[in-house]
This record gives structure tokens, sequence and C-alpha cells, in this order.
């Protein structure tokens, strides 16, 4: 682990959000990090808000070095433990930072941050930003966020400002000709409310390619 200020309110939320419940996540990777990172070449990999790991753990079969992040220090230990248990736990570091804060030192072949959207305080813009500038000479940016509400949420729990396919792109402020855009799509998944109630939920995905 990383020395870090004494927790702030977004640190609090997201302790208690694993701290108070069993398992979260289901452990698995996300499907489109699979879908757009198999083919990949594994070197190394920085995954951002990594939660209790099933994106890094995923990368570390398959043959990354990967430094997994998150702001929640049970997350980070969920996460570990998940590692150890898949036989991969000495090809993940894992750090704790706040994110709009402190970022990991160094650059890497593979940035992952998926769904890094907070219904509290969080530097989305500042954060995406030092993600690409992590991105080693060829390397890939990858980049998935919630386009909207699930279907079936009538109500919203609290307001939000959901990103566009192309105001991330103009937001991250990326040099002319120092990249080239892979994928750049809205993908629709299913998706079931707490209650049973089936559904579909879009997402934004975007891949990039870091000029050499």
């Amino acid at each position: 682990m990383t020395d870090t200020p004494a927790p702030a309110p977004a640190a609090e939320f997201w302790e208690a959000r694993y701290r108070d419940s069993g398992r979260v996540w289901s452990g698995r990777p996300n499907e489109l990090l699979v879908r757009e990172a198999a083919a990949l070449t594994p070197g190394t990999a920085l995954d951002l808000g990594c939660g209790e790991g099933g994106d890094a753990v995923w990368l570390a079969a398959q043959g990354w070095r990967v430094t997994g992040v998150d702001i929640a220090v049970t997350a980070l230990e969920r996460a570990a433990v998940h590692a150890a248990e898949a036989g991969v736990g000495d090809r993940v570091a894992w750090q704790r930072h706040e994110l709009g804060d402190s970022f990991p030192e160094g650059t890497f072949d593979l940035v992952s941050a998926h769904y890094l959207q907070s219904p509290v305080a969080l530097d989305q813009r500042g954060v995406l930003r030092r993600a690409a500038a992590a991105v080693a000479p060829g390397g890939t940016l990858l980049l998935v966020l919630h386009a909207g509400w699930p279907s079936w949420q009538t109500e919203p729990p609290f307001d939000a400002e959901f990103p566009t396919l192309d105001g991330v792109l103009a937001d991250l402020a990326l040099p002319d000709g120092g990249w080239t855009v892979e994928t750049r799509e809205t993908v629709r998944r299913a998706s079931t409310s707490p209650d049973g109630v089936e559904g579909h939920r879009e997402d934004h995905v975007w891949r990039l390619r870091r000029s050499q």
C-alpha cells in the first residue's frame, strides 16, 4: 500500500460501501475488458478503480503485470485474496489512491478504467487525463463508462451527468496525431434490477492507441 492522506468523504463513502456488505461484485472480469483486451500483447497494466479485483486478476491470468488501484482498503484486501486464490498474487501490486489527489507513478502498456463514476466527489476529467498521460508509447487506453441509467431505473437515486462519446474525447484533450481511436462505441447490455425487473443499460467504450 502507499502512504495516503487522512480519508476524505469520498474515501469514507466507498470504504463503507465495501465494509458494510459482503462481496459487492461477481469476481468475474468486465465483459468489455475481455472483448477489448483479449488480443493485446501482455505487458504492464494499470487498473483504475479496481474494486475487488475481477479485472486485475483476469489481466494477470493473461500474462500482464498489473497495478490495481482503489480508494477503499477493504476492496483492496478482498482483491489481494482473490488474486492469491487465483494463483496470480505475485503478478498484481495493489495501491490505495484517492485518484483526484494522488495517482500511481510510471507509465503502462495498458491503462484501463471501467465505470469510474461516483455519487460523491470525483474529478473525472482530471483523472481520465492523468490516465491518458500514464499510457506508454505504443500502449492502450481503455475506458468504459455508463451512458445513462438502466431502463428500469424510473427514479434516479441522485443527480448525475453522464458522458457522451465525443465529450470524453474532447475532455481528454489528446494531441493531434498522437493517438489512434480504435474503438468508439455505445454498447447495450442486459441489466436486471435488485427486484428482478429485466431491462437494459448502455455503456460507452473507448479504446485508444498511443503513437510510438
